[in-house]
């Protein structure tokens, strides 16, 4: 099987990739990239040599980059976006223009090619926020609440228009937070380790209650592989961790690994329209197709902690460009 990945050196899509040229001897992946500043070479810089990799540098919203990079693809994996909320707050036009207009061009580009399959990767952002108790289903309206989550409810909306008005064979994946190696460090746990291991102070919003419901990206992976072999052709699967966690608790946790005091915890202003709690029932992923989470989040972040223990090269020049952009909080 020859495969189209989209994004492919940012963090789940260079885990992804990895793990299917470890686990399917005969694929071929082609990686269509544009390296913004969350797209890192050195993220896949081990696979390069392999004669089933092939990357082309390009933008989804680029026709002829896609149907360059398209040709002779039995599936596309769309990982490809813009997805930093607090960015998004900032600009949303990159984001209307990367998830909206890009996933457009690939749908059309997989429509006219005959793709086999598009697994489409989406958020569960684009469901809004819970209050204490409950769980979002697949039937659940979707209710985003920032500039980014608004673009990838755009984006399912437009797969799923696709797959009515063209019968293209799409599966949406909906995943709750994900972590784990080769995470950008703007990225809340990334960020928090980075910092603990230079005894910089933990930025938290608010009172650090929001609740995030977190998936270790191994155990994404192997989700996405379902999907993508056995996922039922119109259907949005939710893809949820095993439960989830306040944003203090996991500074706590981090800090715990480490041991590091508890006063490099500071509490900064929240972020505006900041989703409370996302939580996802992932029963019809448990059901039919038998996938379920088995990196806890408190192992996974042990697993984190010791890559990014070992990854100071890799994680100190992204955070030195982070720096020159003064990022605020982010920095």
């Amino acid at each position: 099987m020859r495969l189209l990945v989209t994004g492919g050196a940012g963090f789940i899509g260079s885990n992804f990739i990895r793990y299917i040229l470890q686990n399917y001897a005969s694929y071929q992946i082609v990686n269509l990239d544009a390296l913004t500043y969350a797209g890192n070479p050195e993220n896949v810089r081990d696979v390069e040599s392999s004669d089933r990799y092939h990357f082309i540098r390009g933008r989804i919203e680029d026709p002829k980059a896609v149907t360059e990079a398209m040709v002779g693809a039995d599936a596309v994996v769309h990982f490809a976006a813009e997805s930093h909320v607090d960015r998004s707050i900032e600009d949303a036009t990159p984001f209307l223009v990367t998830n909206v207009l890009g996933t457009e061009v690939l749908l059309d580009a997989a429509r006219k090619m005959r793709v086999r399959r598009f697994l489409h990767v989406s958020t569960d952002e684009v469901y809004g926020s819970l209050g204490l108790n409950g769980y979002f289903t697949e039937e659940s309206p979707l209710r985003p609440r920032s500039p980014y989550a608004a673009s990838k409810a755009a984006a399912d909306h437009l797969v799923q228009a696709y797959a009515i008005m063209y019968e293209l064979p799409v599966v949406i994946a909906r995943p709750s937070n994900a972590f784990g190696p080769y995470q950008y460090p703007e990225k809340f746990i990334p960020l928090l380790v980075t910092n603990a291991l230079d005894d910089r102070t933990l930025p938290i919003y608010g009172t650090g209650e929001n609740v995030r419901e977190w998936v270790y990206v191994q155990d994404l992976c192997r989700a996405f592989d379902l999907l993508l072999h056995e996922g039922r052709p119109g259907q949005a699967y939710n893809v949820g961790g095993q439960a989830g966690a306040a944003n203090l608790e996991v500074a706590r946790l981090i800090l715990g690994l480490l041991g590091k005091p508890g006063s490099l915890i500071t509490f900064v202003p929240d972020r505006p329209g900041h989703d409370f709690r996302y939580a996802l029932d992932s029963g019809i992923m448990k059901r039919e197709l038998g996938w379920e989470p088995t990196v806890c989040l408190e192992e996974g972040l042990k697993q984190v902690v010791a890559w990014y223990e070992d990854r100071r090269d890799w994680w100190e020049r992204v955070k030195e460009r982070l720096q020159r952009e003064s990022r605020g909080y982010w920095s």
